[in-house]
């Protein structure tokens, strides 16, 4: 038997090597939720972990660390650092009106339901900078029901939580936002609604005066009220199936009877909850609890 024989190949000892190293990622990721969880209160144990990784290693290239356990160290004794990272965590992908077709549906659909109500109360959670929240507001103003409405908006990230209540947008952006109300259905001059300067369109304050922004963590936190809608929409993607099984639950509980849930165009009930609910409107996610 010649010497050969007795060493491994080279690729064979790298791929060892990198499923070493992907195991003790995933030592040190996990060390690192249960620490944030224990440390802050903040539960990202069961945010979709490729999701987390990703954003984890961006955190922890862009301030040089040598490990994510020196991540955890700074995370642990510096509390700014850990609401920076929390802040890396937060998705923010947002615009006014985003998938109109959604909102025509809303207003031809879920509006009418809402007529008879004297005082309507719908949740946005996970709202993040606002843009969604704004464009309800304003399609409840057009359709005469935003005086009688009380839009609650939350948002775990208390960052994103004070930008939306400032109601300004990069001016930048309201061409596209225009034509996303435009095909939403709306009626008026777009531009109506807000003032500008040079960097950004400021909305009227009366629209926030319908608004409740306040923080609050689906991860963690329990239900404040009964609602006649929720709007959850392109969140659950980012969620593993435990935490999806505590918000969808979270939110039977939370509607009243007849209440309508929207979700994203990427998500669905979950199958224990759908003999719960009737379509609405499937293609656009739009439930009605029975």
């Amino acid at each position: 038997m010649s010497e050969s024989d007795f060493i491994e190949p080279s690729h064979e000892l790298e791929e060892n090597e990198e499923e070493q190293q992907h195991h003790l990622e995933e030592i040190e990721i996990q060390l690192l939720l249960e620490g944030i969880y224990l440390a802050y209160g903040y539960d990202f144990r069961h945010y979709l972990r490729s999701s987390i990784h990703r954003r984890v290693r961006s955190r922890v290239n862009l301030d040089n660390l040598p490990s994510i356990t020196a991540l955890l160290d700074k995370v642990l004794h510096e509390p700014e650092y850990f609401h920076l990272l929390a802040n890396d965590f937060s998705i923010k992908v947002t615009e006014m009106y985003r998938d109109p077709h959604f909102f025509r549906l809303f207003r031809d659909q879920v509006v009418p339901l809402l007529r008879n109500k004297s005082e309507i109360r719908i949740w946005h959670a996970g709202c993040s900078t606002g843009e969604e929240v704004y464009s309800m507001a304003i399609l409840l103003l057009e359709e005469g029901l935003l005086h009688r409405t009380k839009l609650y908006a939350t948002d775990m990230n208390e960052q994103a939580i004070q930008k939306a209540k400032l109601g300004k947008f990069p001016l930048k952006r309201m061409q596209s936002f225009t034509k996303n109300y435009l095909q939403a259905g709306g009626v008026k001059e777009f531009s109506s609604y807000y003032t500008t300067d040079r960097e950004y369109a400021i909305f009227h304050p009366e629209l926030a005066d319908h608004i409740v922004f306040a923080q609050h963590n689906l991860a963690t936190d329990s239900t404040f009220n009964e609602f006649h809608v929720i709007l959850c929409r392109n969140v659950l993607i980012y969620f593993d199936a435990t935490l999806q099984q505590r918000v969808h639950q979270l939110f039977y509980e939370s509607l009243g009877e007849g209440g309508i849930l929207g979700l994203g165009s990427m998500e669905s009930l979950l199958a224990a909850y759908k003999p719960s609910y009737e379509e609405l409107a499937p293609a656009e996610r739009i439930f009605r609890k029975r």
